[in-house]
């Protein structure tokens, strides 16, 4: 009999070999009876002493610190934010990663559509809510249904600038997507910064960063099953790689219960 008073919302994507990312990993698959002939190798002794031949099941992934559900880190967007050295993921505070997490449902809006500041505000109107400093916005799309379809990282709405602006301005530290980028898809940047090249196009929210220091989480999922728009805690720890840009993370949404 399960007592515990609280839910886990896994608002994890998978690594997997068939996800169709530009940057997907690679993952090979070390059987028990391979990893005796390892684990014989490493001990000096013969696979046939493991019982049976068989020793441990292992896995060389191969990836970059976006593949997957990860956090991007200030050092991501420009080498410096709000004038200081941008700090890396493993420099980041853990406390910005557990909170009340608030959900923006824009899963209506068609792919590439910018989600802009009014947008969000209209949302948090009809939420009844008001955002408080360290919040963790979700932004849902339904993106993540689309992992395994190709063209993938093009099929997502995205958050503008000046949205991205608002909500640091309203305390918000950590801010995440479904999608596989923060902003609109790459191919409609390009094509607008060909049609009319000019600065605040290409990587526009990212580079929001340069002056406001925030993280933010791309390639979140499950986002539907959350059952209210606010009232519930996230915790998003990233993985501590030194020096890095991001880390990659298990999200999850946990849900007090009476």
């Amino acid at each position: 009999m399960n007592d515990r008073n609280f839910r886990i919302i896994d608002l994890s994507s998978p690594l997997d070999n068939d996800v169709k990312e530009p940057m997907p990993p690679k993952i090979e698959y070390m059987k028990h009876e391979e990893g005796a002939v390892q684990a014989a190798n490493l001990l000096g002794l013969e696979p046939s002493d493991f019982p049976e031949s068989k020793a441990w099941a292992n896995e060389q992934v191969t990836l970059t610190t976006h593949t997957g559900t990860h956090v991007d880190a200030p050092w991501h967007y420009w080498p410096t934010s709000e004038g200081e050295r941008a700090r890396t993921i493993d420099e980041m505070p853990l406390e910005w990663f557990y909170g009340n997490g608030v959900l923006f449902d824009f899963s209506d809006k068609p792919e590439g559509y910018e989600i802009q500041t009014e947008d969000l505000q209209e949302k948090l109107e009809e939420m009844n809510y008001e955002l408080q400093p360290y919040d963790i916005v979700l932004v849902r799309t339904d993106a993540d249904k689309k992992l395994y379809e190709e063209h993938y990282a093009f099929k997502h709405a995205g958050v503008s600038a000046d949205a991205t602006r608002w909500l640091i301005d309203q305390g918000i530290k950590v801010m995440g997507t479904d999608g596989w980028g923060w902003d609109i898809p790459l191919n409609l940047q390009v094509q607008d910064y060909k049609s009319n090249p000019r600065d605040d196009v290409l990587w526009a929210a990212h580079y929001v960063g340069k002056d406001q220091e925030y993280c933010q989480i791309e390639k979140l999922a499950n986002l539907e099953q959350l059952p209210q728009s606010y009232g519930f805690d996230v915790a998003v720890f990233p993985v501590k790689v030194k020096g890095a840009s991001a880390g990659w993370a298990r999200p999850v949404a946990i849900i007090k219960e009476d």
